[in-house]
């Protein structure tokens, strides 16, 4: 609700421009009275006795000008039109010259002159303290008689000039701080006590005059511009705790202004000079070692200043919360425990209260939600803000006090909770504070994987259990947690319609899902590399080889391989379980899309990597020297069948999805691609794993051209038959291919009967090919048609 006294210096300065616009009015009417008199008069000569020509006056716009005649009309009842023309737009521009010249007449020449006769002052005094012209009390003297007389002299102006005497006693509140402070500091002429007394004195004043005067301006320059008064005048010597007590005097006159008024300009300037100082002298001038106490205290002294300040008049007046609050109410929150917690850090015996520090934050939040919640002090969404300032700070201390596992399982707990409140109780800030919870306990997560398997990795003695250890049960919570909250998400009415347009409904649809699939697919990921991890590091040996005189350490590398084969075949059963799931259960649209394409890359990766690791393996196994150290068993040569499944059942996934009806983007030439990619590449590296076996590697190019050329017929007859263009056209490439695989790779290995078969092998087919097309047109100019 508005200040009365506000309302009423508002009203006046209304009725002020009004009686203005009234007496300009006023002559303008006089003039024109006067100008039609005179007309009147001539046309009385000449006209005896016509009231009714008179009033029309018909001979006035042949004798006259006709601006004056329409402009005297309002005048005059019988003429209509005139009163379109009583609004005189050349009224408008005096109106604006005459508000801009009373600006700068009555509120801006009066705030200059002051500001000149501080700067004045202060020079003044600068120059006379060089020079010494005068001694140090006699500056003093004079400096609190300018203030005094300034003051005077505005309070006998207030009644007739308000404003003026308002910025006269600001700046004579600001001269008066200053000589205080000059006094005290720099020559010692009054005692520390009797100084603060003088600027609590000056300090109660200034409130004061700032109610009475209803003033924001007197604030400002007699609190606030206080705070430029300690570097003005420093020489590099002053008392870090005579500043920090005169910043609190200052920090507690806008405290109680907080109750009475809320002026945010004067707030916010506090607060941030305020911090800015301390900040200022906490890098550059900050000695732990005999400072702590001191910057320990008035930090906690400013950041309670202001959190009383801001809830003040929130609480007292109930006015909602908006951005540039909640803004505020955090920055003082986390710049209060950034700079602790950074005291704290490089104290000796405070860093070991890190925890119990960021504990304290978190009470002191409590304590304000409890009061406001007992005594209804305000509405719910500030002791929902208030509230989830404590469960930040008691997230924060988490990870102060506790380490690895904890801290993750910890944060998802609170995380699940939070959102289980806020969706169950209707109360979307608890929601939200719940969403960067789940964010930092996925980084945290993150980092124990990091820190945990890579650890354990490199220790021989203490070697990770596979599958029974805490790092894979924090991840199982983990991902039941984000299930759990998944689930609450996704029930039937728990999002209403404003809420999906809200971006949280997109977190929702996409990150936190991502977040749940990537921690479960590498829950078990992770353990399946780390059995194969610890078989390898088991595997370790210690001999003198063959022609050697120094022993050497040897490990049995197969290990590494078979962990690589089954981390590629695990990512090709989990895409493929997700696709049956989506399927079958979810149907969601997005997650098919992004499943399809995952299941491209697996095949792609299996097909590249897995091959190529296979094919070693079997390398291996038929390496003697290599069984010779190590135990290498079939299972090099009959794992690559087991992976044949695990790649059919992917391909079967993707098949699914384009029969899903959920599914509107089909894809069935990817597929077809995709699929026949697969087969060959699959069929080649069978070739070559049998020729290996048998022994035969100097044929491996001509069985693979004939193999190539065979399967670029067998895609053109299934395009012929099945109607699909894009297989014939694959076919095709894939001779062309073939040729110049032919002409410019094996022609300068294959012997001179090698060379025959693979060009009459390569001719014939590409001879059936053309019969084929030939046969064939007329299907095939139909199926175009």
């Amino acid at each position: 609700m508005a200040d009365p006294k506000d309302r009423i210096n508002q009203l006046q300065e209304r009725l002020d421009v009004i009686l203005s616009r009234q007496m300009q009015f006023s002559k303008e009417i006089e003039a024109l009275k006067q100008d039609i008199r005179a007309i009147q008069d001539v046309e009385n000569t000449r006209i005896f006795k016509e009231e009714t020509a008179e009033k029309e006056s018909p001979v006035f716009t042949n004798e006259s000008k006709p601006e004056p005649e329409k402009e005297a009309s309002p005048l005059q009842e019988t003429v209509v039109p005139q009163p379109e023309i009583e609004e005189p737009q050349p009224i408008q521009k005096p109106k604006k010259k005459s508000d801009l010249e009373k600006f700068i007449g009555e509120n801006l020449i009066s705030k200059i002159g002051i500001v000149i006769i501080v700067i004045g002052v202060g020079i003044g005094a600068k120059y006379s303290i060089e020079n010494e012209l005068i001694s140090p009390l006699t500056r003093i003297i004079l400096g609190y008689l300018v203030g005094i007389g300034l003051i005077g002299f505005g309070v006998k102006l207030k009644k007739n000039y308000e404003n003026l005497s308002a910025v006269l006693v600001s700046g004579a509140i600001t001269i008066l701080y200053f000589i205080t402070f000059f006094a005290h500091s720099f020559y010692g002429l009054i005692p520390q006590s009797m100084a603060f007394a003088l600027m609590v004195l000056f300090t109660v004043f200034a409130v004061v005059a700032a109610i009475n005067y209803n003033k924001q301006i007197i604030a400002l320059l007699g609190l606030v511009g206080a705070y430029a008064v300690p570097y003005l005048l420093s020489d590099g010597s002053g008392n870090i705790l005579v500043l920090f007590c005169y910043m609190a005097i200052i920090n507690m006159g806008i405290l109680v202004l907080a109750f009475k008024k809320y002026w945010k300009s004067l707030y916010y300037a506090a607060f941030t000079l305020t911090w800015l100082i301390y900040f200022t002298w906490y890098a550059l001038d900050y000695s732990a070692n005999t400072q702590f106490g001191i910057a320990f205290t008035f930090l906690s002294v400013f950041f309670i200043s202001f959190y009383l300040t801001f809830l003040a008049y929130k609480l007292l007046k109930k006015e909602q919360f908006k951005r540039g609050n909640i803004v505020v109410l955090l920055l003082n929150s986390f710049i209060y425990f950034g700079l602790g917690y950074a005291l704290l850090m490089n104290h000796e015996t405070g860093n070991q209260l890190l925890g119990v520090f960021a504990l304290g934050n978190a009470v002191i939040h409590f304590l304000v939600s409890a009061l406001i919640y007992k005594y209804k002090l305000a509405d719910n969404n500030i002791f929902y803000l208030v509230s989830g300032l404590v469960l930040v700070f008691l997230t924060i201390a988490i990870p102060v006090q506790l380490d690895g596992n904890w801290v993750t399982l910890l944060w998802v707990a609170e995380a699940l909770l939070l959102f289980w409140i806020g969706r169950s109780k209707a109360i979307p800030v608890y929601e939200r504070l719940s969403y960067p919870l789940m964010l930092l306990a996925f980084f945290s997560l993150l980092q124990d994987w990091a820190v945990t398997y890579e650890y354990y990795y490199y220790l021989d003695d203490a070697q990770l259990k596979p599958f029974f250890n805490i790092q894979f049960l924090s991840s199982l919570i983990f991902t039941a947690g984000f299930g759990v909250i998944l689930f609450l998400n996704n029930k039937k009415g728990a999002i209403s319609e404003d809420d999906k347009t809200h971006w949280t409904n997109s977190l929702f649809n996409y990150v936190i899902p991502a977040i749940f699939l990537f921690v479960l697919y590498n829950t078990f990921r992770l353990e399946i590399a780390n059995y194969w991890n610890n078989l390898y590091l088991s595997s370790e040996v210690t001999l003198i080889p063959d022609g050697e005189t120094h022993e050497r350490t040897f490990r049995n590398y197969n290990y590494n391989d078979l962990k690589v084969v089954w981390s590629i075949l695990y990512t090709v059963f989990f895409m493929s379980a997700l696709a049956f799931f989506n399927i079958k259960k979810l149907k969601h649209q997005v997650l098919g899309y992004i499943n399809l394409g995952l299941n491209s890359i697996s095949i792609l990766v299996y097909l590249t990597g897995g091959l190529y690791v296979l094919s070693e393996m079997r390398a291996r196994y038929l390496d003697i020297e290599s069984i010779g150290y190590f135990d290498v068993g079939l299972i090099n040569l009959w794992l690559r069948y087991v992976s044949y499944l695990f790649v059919a059942l992917i391909l079967y996934t993707c098949f699914r999805y384009l029969k899903a009806t959920f599914m509107t983007w089909k894809f069935k030439i990817g597929f077809d691609f995709l699929l026949h990619i697969t087969i060959l590449w699959t069929l080649s590296s069978e070739l070559l794993h049998w020729l290996d076996i048998a022994g035969v590697t100097q044929t491996y190019k001509l069985g693979l051209s004939i193999l190539l050329g065979i399967y670029a017929l067998s895609l053109i007859v299934l395009g012929i038959f099945s109607s699909k263009k894009h297989l014939r056209v694959g076919g095709i490439l894939l001779f062309g291919l073939t040729l110049l695989k032919l002409f410019f790779f094996d022609l300068t290995a294959l012997d001179t009967i090698g060379k025959t078969i693979v060009f009459v092998v390569l001719g014939v087919l590409l001879l059936i090919s053309s019969y084929l097309y030939t046969k064939y047109k007329d299907k095939i100019v139909d199926e175009n048609s």
